[in-house]
């Protein structure tokens, strides 16, 4: 089982000044090492179609892979002897991060799915930096946790480590608030539970919506908290107020720092409602059934602000971590027809996004729409159909399970 820690830093001067400079310095070579991999790319590019039949290629370049980047870190140190004050494995983790986003830029990931073309890191937009190598038991002592080059950290250890758990590796993130580190602990001992398929008996479905923010197939309801829209009157005032501060100065420095608190603020908030709406749903002890929604598309409509405000990609993300950990399933299934079919005889119920009341003229059901939703996204998770289609086989079989199912 692998999981992480996130744990506060009470740091010295002296520790803030050194991981400051340290964060500088991977920004450096993050900068550095992904323009080398642009001018081998602009360099050995040639468009087939553009091509003429008679031409003189330049002599292609070798490609940078992460290895060789690696090995010339060595004329790095010696160009720039502050290099040598970091360690090493961490120079390197900088050159994984490299390659690891101008891949998907070109190839895509493991699913084909490509990313946008990397960006260079302005000054401050470097922000955390990693020790992959495992810490030993011996350097962590109670509070403090001692890292290579730098020496022992305080941590607020709001949580003990849990027994039996190995520490593998460490960042420390500097956030605008301060500084994190964050522990990826690992124990090979914890079983993986192998989850029961999902029935009508051991799943439940929620609908996720912008008029409340879950309903789930009994009825209940998560009340939408909109932190955003409640702190954008705070935010308004202190973007204002930024505006109005010459660039360069310290005043606009501090109100860059009172803006990015507001925003923190909000993450904390919304993160947290999305760890304790989750642990609401998956303490019933069951799998649970979601729309596989493209959130991102929902992003670009009039609806933008409503939709970003309820974080429903970082909440399923959530969901779906916590309910693996918990031996549960979290099964996401296509959302045609979810709202507009009725979960009680299949009709397809024509509605607008106004019409928040599910009416079917055939069976009489009448419903609140998503609550509607929820039960067909129920139903799709365990194999049924929401359309009123052909009979199934145990309807042609003379069983009729329609109040069993709908019950």
């Amino acid at each position: 089982m692998r999981t992480a820690h996130q744990y506060r830093l009470r740091l010295t001067t002296t520790q803030q000044t050194t991981i400051d400079q340290w964060l500088e310095l991977c920004r450096r070579q993050y900068n550095y090492r992904l323009a080398e991999r642009f001018n081998w790319y602009e360099h050995n590019r040639c468009d087939i179609n553009a091509c003429p039949l008679i031409c003189h290629l330049p002599e292609l370049k070798e490609r940078p892979s992460r290895y060789s980047q690696q090995r010339d870190l060595v004329n790095s140190k010696k160009l720039f002897p502050q290099y040598k004050e970091l360690p090493s494995h961490t120079l390197q983790d900088v050159i994984a991060r490299v390659e690891k986003a101008f891949d998907r830029w070109l190839s895509g990931d493991s699913n084909g799915k490509r990313s946008g073309k990397p960006r260079f890191k302005g000054q401050g937009r470097f922000r955390s930096i990693a020790f992959p190598d495992p810490i030993k038991p011996e350097h962590i002592d109670g509070r403090f946790i001692q890292l290579p080059k730098i020496g022992k950290l305080k941590m607020i250890l709001h949580r003990p480590i849990p027994d039996g758990f190995k520490v593998k590796t460490a960042a420390i993130i500097k956030k605008v608030d301060g500084y994190y580190i964050t522990l990826s602990l690992q124990d090979s001992s914890v079983p993986v539970l192998t989850p029961d398929a999902p029935t009508l008996d051991n799943t439940i479905g929620i609908d996720v919506g912008l008029k409340s923010f879950l309903v789930d197939d009994s009825g209940n309801e998560v009340e939408i908290p909109q932190h955003y829209r409640k702190a954008e009157k705070k935010l308004k005032r202190l973007q204002r107020s930024l505006s109005r501060k010459k660039k360069g100065s310290n005043r606009r420095k501090k109100a860059i720092k009172r803006v990015a608190k507001a925003h923190l603020k909000i993450v904390n908030q919304r993160k947290d409602f999305h760890y304790k709406s989750a642990q609401k749903v998956l303490q019933q002890g069951k799998h649970v059934a979601h729309e596989k929604l493209n959130i991102k598309g929902l992003a670009k409509s009039r609806l933008a602000k409503s939709v970003n405000d309820a974080g429903w990609s970082q909440f399923l993300q959530i969901l779906s971590i916590k309910a693996e950990r918990a031996g549960l399933l979290a099964v996401a299934v296509n959302p045609n027809g979810t709202s507009q079919n009725c979960s009680g005889c299949g009709t397809k119920v024509s509605k607008t996004l106004a019409d928040r009341l599910h009416a079917c003229p055939e069976c009489g059901l009448m419903l609140d729409r998503d609550h509607n939703a929820a039960i067909n996204i129920k139903h799709l998770a365990v194999g049924h159909s929401v359309n009123k289609a052909h009979p199934t086989s145990e309807a042609l079989a003379g069983v009729d399970e329609k109040p069993a199912l709908y019950a």
